[in-house]
């Protein structure tokens, strides 16, 4: 016997009882079926048992040893069933102490399993609401995440150690976290103080040393999301460090991210630089493979676009069969999207990466309280109208619902944005689960 055996031997492991109890009960069942049928599935151990039994009970008619195998087999099957029950919740809870109920734990992770194959191509805000809503749906989810932002803390770790930003990949491994909330919240810490410190994210912080110690920027993700169980994976859209530029109606340009919307201008188009950053191939492979192809909601130029901009993106997603839907944001994003209505983003996208992106496009028709639309409105953000006209004119088909949240904000719901989602992935597939159910 191996040392890790002999150790479930020890004293205080509260398990020998219930193998023990095990043991017991298959001598008695494997006993039960020599007396009745003559079967031996212990090699003669049975029989040799059951002789010494019947030794002392003397000899006995047929029907009586039959009676005496039943009697047998019921009792071996009751101490089976208790001692191998007894000895899991034994080990469970050692190993699971806080899972309450395992089997809802189960019953539920399976069921997402089931779920469609979900890719959400974006980043930012919108792109962590849309999943905290989609991963109750399935488990089946891989979010394409923009690599293009240059400001705050992602801006000052990508200038200081060379590394692909990794504020919005933070955001969507925390959106997408099946854990504590402790945990999430200290992703999300920002540090107030502390010379060279301050302004700076921990999860931030810690997938960039996750970077130095994997020495590879997607193995950092990969690790990150097993430290935050996700539901699902991240994945960036490209390795290759990539600027983002923008050029305004006036014929004016600017680089970096984290400039194009102090501008104030209108946007005429915008690029990558390089022009030809390789995708990831994790990326193109779950395109391949998605049921379901979400775009946005987020930043239309800055979060959703730089993803189609990537050298092969836009046309795996145009030759896929899968169902493409475009999240439309809420409000306009001041120095980005001023006066767009909710064709204008579709236009934009179209502009860029082609036809053939999106088939749906789900509109928010809920109205925004007006003390939340005055505070946008002074920040200069206005409600996104929905032209239902001009969106059928480009081929796409609308659909419109009460999508935003009760908060303070003006900004989706991420339970109703993910059903209004699922309802159109019903109609094409009517086997796919609604939200996991609470057990």
């Amino acid at each position: 016997m191996t040392p890790g055996l002999l150790k479930w031997l020890y004293p205080g492991m509260r398990v020998k009882r219930w193998i023990a109890l095990l043991i017991v009960g298959i001598l008695l069942i494997s006993g039960g079926l020599w007396l009745i049928v003559g079967i031996e599935i212990l090699t003669g151990l049975e029989s040799l048992v059951t002789r010494r039994l019947l030794s002392f009970v003397g000899h006995l008619p047929v029907y009586a040893l039959i009676v005496l195998g039943a009697i047998l087999i019921i009792l071996g099957a009751f101490l089976v069933a208790t001692g191998f029950r007894r000895t899991v919740q034994t080990l469970l809870e050692e190993l699971a102490p806080d899972a309450d109920d395992v089997a809802s734990i189960m019953f539920e992770r399976r069921h997402l399993r089931r779920g469609p194959h979900v890719v959400v191509i974006g980043g930012g805000t919108g792109l962590s609401t849309l999943l905290r809503g989609i991963k109750e749906h399935t488990s089946n989810i891989t979010a394409i995440v923009a690599m293009a932002d240059d400001g705050g803390s992602s801006g000052r770790l990508r200038e200081d150690f060379g590394i692909l930003p990794p504020g919005d990949i933070r955001d969507t491994l925390v959106a997408l976290a099946d854990t504590e909330p402790l945990m999430e919240a200290l992703f999300q810490y920002r540090f107030s103080a502390g010379h060279g410190l301050e302004g700076h994210n921990f999860g931030n912080l810690f997938i960039t040393a996750m970077h130095q110690i994997a020495g590879d920027f997607e193995q950092a993700v990969h690790q990150s999301s097993k430290v935050l169980a996700i539901r699902g994976r991240v994945v960036p859209s490209t390795l290759q460090s990539v600027t983002l530029c923008a050029v305004y109606e006036d014929g004016s340009e600017v680089r970096g991210e984290s400039s194009i919307p102090k501008q104030r201008k209108r946007i005429r188009y915008v690029y990558l630089e390089p022009p030809d950053a390789p995708p990831v191939d994790a990326a193109l492979r779950a395109i391949d493979a998605a049921d379901v192809i979400l775009l946005g909601p987020g930043s239309l130029y800055t979060s959703v676009i730089p993803n189609l901009l990537v050298n092969g993106v836009a046309e795996r997603i145009r030759n896929s069969a899968a169902l493409k839907i475009y999240i439309c944001n809420v409000m306009t994003q001041p120095g980005e999207t001023d006066g767009f209505d909710a064709a204008d983003h579709i236009r934009a996208i179209i502009e860029h990466g082609g036809y053939g992106l999106i088939q749906y496009c789900l509109i928010n028709n809920a109205a925004v309280p007006p003390q939340v639309a005055k505070r946008y409105h002074d920040q200069g953000a206005e409600v996104v109208t929905a032209d239902i006209a001009k969106i059928r004119e480009l081929g796409i088909i609308p659909v419109v619902r009460a999508l935003i949240s009760d908060s303070d904000l003006a900004r989706h719901d991420p339970q109703k944005l993910a059903e209004a989602i699922m309802e159109l992935v019903r109609r094409r597939k009517r086997t796919w689960p609604s939200a996991s159910p609470r057990v």
